[in-house]
């Protein structure tokens, strides 16, 4: 599989990559045998990019990641996994249901700050089993997740040492980079006007669907030197099971307008010739800032009946045919971009 640069470093990922919080149990639990089986699918298909975090079934991922890469040469993939929330052991009845399925016994702690990131890359590397993690995204942070009044705080926090524990772990060559891993382009244009990062982690926002990033971030991410890692392509699924009834768009279910786009995007993939979800998956890697895809299933064959979906043949000016039914975000009130 071909490889990208990120950003200004020497870093090389994978153009689709293994995206981990299906194997956190998101949604549904998934066996340790079909996690495994789902893993090597992935390192079959030629991935060599893994993502991660401690949020996806509050350790379990990380578990999951760090036992099938255990036993392969270190340099022979890249690892990332995430800071700004911490772990905290807590009795199976107080355990918060955030949408993982028999997630490990904790609860969740944010922290941005320096110390709380250099405490989160030693519990990751605990979990992992791993003395080594390529890069870091900070996850989360933004009103998206938090609101207005709390991004403000974890804002104050990465800015006022986070990032400075980041740049360090990164000079003493603990890791090779670093980013945000987020699901909103506000708090992106808003730390990258700041502050240079590697790569950001950007889920749902640059899809055949949602093409949010394009406006403001990518130009800023070319000026910058900054790479995008693509998540979300299938804007929760409906890109990938089409407009059918209990389709989801945007982490819950599509609402009729989406739908409705969604039906006339695939009478254009079918006068084209190719899957919807074809077009989906390829659609980021035709701008040059992303450097790969993340795919996230706990599935062997949900994973081989993705990879099978690249080898249609989409070409790059059918893009432009799906402008129309883009999704308009609105902007996110309050977003603090000063």
């Amino acid at each position: 599989m071909k490889k990208r640069r990120i950003g200004r470093t020497r870093l090389e990922v994978t153009e689709y990559g293994f995206g981990g919080a299906s194997l956190g149990n998101l949604y549904e639990a998934v066996s340790r045998d079909n996690a495994m089986a789902a893993l090597d699918a992935a390192w079959r298909a030629g991935i060599r990019y893994f993502d991660t975090a401690p949020h996806y079934g509050f350790g379990l991922s990380e578990r999951r990641f760090g036992d099938f890469l255990s036993g392969r040469p270190r340099d022979s993939y890249v690892l990332s996994t995430k800071v700004g929330r911490l772990l905290k052991p807590v009795p199976e009845d107080q355990v918060p249901k955030l949408g993982f399925v028999d997630p490990l016994p904790f609860k969740l702690q944010y922290d941005y700050s320096y110390d709380g990131i250099m405490r989160s890359v030693d519990f990751s590397h605990a979990r992992l089993g791993l003395n080594r993690i390529d890069i870091l995204y900070v996850h989360d942070i933004g009103v998206y997740t938090h609101g207005i009044e709390l991004t403000k705080i974890h804002l104050a926090q990465l800015l006022g040492g986070g990032l400075r524990a980041l740049e360090e772990l990164k000079s003493d060559g603990t890791i090779s980079a670093y980013g945000l891993g987020v699901n909103e382009v506000e708090i992106c244009l808003n730390v990258l006007r700041r502050a240079p990062v590697d790569c950001i982690l950007l889920a749902g926002r640059y899809s055949l669907l949602d093409r949010s990033a394009e406006a403001e971030l990518i130009p800023l991410c070319r000026e910058a030197g900054t790479s995008l890692v693509i998540g979300g392509v299938f804007n929760s699924g409906i890109l990938a099971t089409g407009a059918t009834a209990g389709a989801h768009f945007d982490y819950g279910p599509a609402p009729q307008d989406v739908q409705d786009k969604v039906r006339a995007m695939e009478g254009t993939a079918a006068e084209g010739g190719y899957p919807l979800a074809a077009a989906a998956l390829q659609f980021p890697l035709a701008e040059a800032t992303v450097a790969s895809v993340l795919i996230g299933t706990g599935k062997a064959s949900s994973l081989e009946r993705n990879m099978k979906l690249l080898e249609a043949p989409v070409p790059q000016s059918e893009y432009e045919k799906y402008r129309p039914y883009t999704v308009v975000q609105p902007p996110l009130t309050g977003a603090v971009r000063e």
